[in-house]
């Protein structure tokens, strides 16, 4: 079986006729730790803000010191180099001030957002077995309850003030990992993920691993301290920590914090604090255009990059957005196992199409054909296996899940379908999500695209539903609010667009799909939907 095979110096020629990255001296520049990226900041512009949020600022000068305090309260509650720390909260000066001083002191920070559930949480807390809990009750009401579920009492820096916050019980069985290795095999974060089977799995992500993403992201978008970033995505997803959060910061940039995402709210710090930045899911761009576009717009002249992630970016979205923010959409594709990001379009090259760009360099890629080709359709499209120095340390406490993801010589097996065409990558679906209708391929991404593009459609959802001897395709809708549309209009536009095959079986109008805390469909609560 042939792969083809897409190295890291292909990826930076393509880069490199834009912007010139030395991918060998940028790694070998990367600090060991995290935290030092608010070191570097505080020698470098003290007096530069580096977070903002509604209640608060704190300079890179303020940051280090309120860093250093929490490092020390945390370790006067018992934390130890190679525990994990959970931090349960939303986007917050606290919340971030904490990720650092668990770096700070060679813990591991396990992130997990407040608006999970108790049982959630406590899935969570069960198999990563933390020495602390670090709530951030002022940012988060949701963070408030669970820390009074523990009877975590409410207290402050005396130094800095950060936001009150409240240390949980230490748990005396808490295990000690490994610590004080390299920045490459060192754990700096845990993040939980569900994927498409909603078993959590524990991703290790290592400093060196954050660090490259961070490095590569901010240099792609030519980030700097002039710029203002809004910081809406969760945290604590590995999106909104890895590229918005470290990124940023890494670059010398000011966060601009908020814990939840509102239309209006985020429209107007967008215009009225003069972001330079704003990074989302395809949900929250829907909502601004939805939100703005009958009140004349949004004014906001100082945005100069836009991206989406985190889901399928589909072509009438990016159109729209295009029109409303009077700059490019760009996009990229990465995941929690890749820290995430595997590529990107070109800041003075955004896309015309659905590609996700070319791989960011460093990163290298090869698609594995399907063991199972249906019918007589042949196609270059395959699993795509990348391998780079953003690919995870492994499952927490999962080696078998681990090999089963990682080969011996590096290549994670992502699990989701793809193609090259032009350098660019092409994201088709998921393996897993991949329905076999009549003996032919149906990816559901092109199926969403025929939903998406109906006017009246906010977003959509397709899964495959076995059925005797076939599969069929059930498609799952959300409209826009106030709009009005029936099964049988939404059936007759995707007919015209979609090849028979192809069509849904299935059209279920719901009131909201059901979606993760970073906005992503989470497809395996849908087929309990349909029966």
């Amino acid at each position: 079986m042939t792969h083809g095979r897409y190295h890291s110096d292909e990826a930076e020629r393509m880069v490199n006729a834009h912007m010139n990255i030395d991918t060998h001296a940028l790694i070998a520049s990367l600090p060991d730790r995290i935290d030092a990226i608010v070191t570097r900041g505080a020698k470098e512009h003290p007096a530069h803000i580096a977070l903002r949020e509604d209640a608060r600022a704190l300079t890179y000068g303020q940051l280090e010191r309120a860093v250093d305090a929490l490092a020390v309260r945390l370790a006067s509650a018992g934390v130890r180099a190679g525990d994990r720390v959970m931090l349960i909260g939303e986007n917050s000066v606290a919340f971030v001030a904490a990720l650092f001083a668990a770096s700070r002191l060679d813990a591991w920070a396990l992130v997990a957002n407040a608006r999970l559930s108790a049982t959630e949480l406590e899935a969570l807390r069960a198999h990563a077995k933390p020495r602390i809990a670090l709530y951030t009750v002022e940012a988060s009401d949701d963070a408030a309850l669970h820390a009074t579920r523990e009877n975590a009492v409410s207290e402050t820096l005396d130094a800095i003030p950060i936001g009150a916050f409240a240390l949980g019980n230490v748990d005396p069985h808490s295990v000690q990992e490994t610590h004080g290795l390299p920045s490459d095999r060192q754990c700096a974060a845990l993040i939980y993920t569900t994927g498409t089977t909603g078993a959590p799995k524990g991703v290790m992500l290592s400093h060196r691993n954050l660090l490259f993403v961070a490095a590569v992201s901010s240099t792609l978008r030519r980030v700097s301290a002039h710029d203002r970033v809004y910081a809406v995505l969760p945290i604590s997803h590995v999106f909104g920590l890895a590229s918005v959060c470290l990124g940023s910061l890494y670059a010398g940039a000011t966060l601009r914090l908020a814990p939840r995402f509102d239309a209006a709210r985020a429209g107007k710090v967008l215009r009225d604090e003069g972001m330079t930045i704003f990074q989302g899911v395809p949900a929250m761009h829907a909502k601004l255009i939805d939100h703005f576009t009958p009140r004349g717009g949004l004014d906001a002249p100082t945005l100069r990059f836009v991206y989406c992630g985190g889901s399928p970016l589909d072509m009438s979205l990016k159109a729209a957005a295009e029109a409303f923010y009077g700059v490019p959409l760009h996009n990229g594709f990465g995941m929690t196992e890749s820290s995430p990001t595997v590529s990107n379009t070109l800041l003075d090259a955004p896309a015309r199409d659905s590609s996700v760009g070319p791989l960011i360099p460093g990163v290298e890629a090869r698609i594995v054909p399907l063991a199972q080709q249906a019918g007589d359709t042949v196609d270059d499209t395959g699993e795509l296996w990348v391998r780079g120095p953003n690919v995870m340390l492994g499952y927490y406490r999962d080696p078998v899940q681990t090999a089963a993801t990682v080969t011996p010589d590096g290549w994670l097996r992502t699990g989701d379908l793809a193609r090259f065409q032009n350098g660019n990558l092409y994201i088709v679906g998921r393996c897993k999500e991949l329905i076999i209708r009549s003996g032919f391929n149906v990816y559901p991404a092109e199926v969403e695209q025929a939903f998406n593009s109906h006017p009246a459609v906010l977003h959509s959802a397709v899964i495959g539903r076995s059925v005797e001897g076939n599969e069929e395709v059930l498609a799952f809708v959300e409209l826009r609010p106030g709009s009005a549309v029936g099964e049988r209009e939404l059936a007759d536009w995707v007919s015209e667009r979609l090849a028979p095959y192809k069509r849904p079986s299935v059209i279920h109008i719901l009131d909201a799909l059901p979606v993760s805390a970073s906005g992503k469909i989470l497809k395996h609560r849908l087929g309990m939907l349909a029966g």
